[in-house]
């Protein structure tokens, strides 16, 4: 499984010195937006993307990878002169875990700030009971 899961945000942080460890690699981040969790049919992935209109998320599914692009957009009040304007901007990429059902589509939705996805697994690699039989 691989996780490629840094918020684009992250790089707009301070970055210090001393947060720097001895092997010269960037900080790690303490956020953690991303769930990945799965149930006998489906696999569930839940990306935070705070203040992002639904309308600039970008959700794309090529091969097993998962990617989540969103970037909010303030609209600019021309009656004021702006000195810093926010903005935020994430990017989540995944290799989605299970056997996916290439048949089935995926559903995605948004809910406070949440945008989440349900993939539904191939009916192959759904759990099977097995029945013991009775020795005489």
């Amino acid at each position: 499984m691989t996780f490629d899961i840094t918020p684009s945000r992250f790089w707009s942080l301070p970055v210090r010195w001393q947060d720097w460890n001895d092997e010269d690699t960037l900080p790690t981040s303490t956020m953690n937006n991303l769930s990945i969790s799965e149930d006998e049919k489906n696999v569930y992935i839940e990306a935070a993307i705070p203040g992002v209109n639904p309308k600039d998320v970008d959700i794309t599914f090529d091969k097993g990878m998962l990617w989540i692009k969103a970037e909010s957009k303030q609209e600019e009040d021309k009656n004021k002169k702006y000195y810093r304007r926010s903005s935020s901007s994430f990017s989540y990429r995944v290799t989605v875990p299970g056997d996916i059902d290439p048949n089935e589509e995926p559903q995605a939705d948004i809910e406070n700030g949440v945008v989440k996805i349900k993939f539904g697994k191939s009916p192959k690699s759904q759990p099977k009971k097995i029945t013991i039989n009775k020795n005489k």
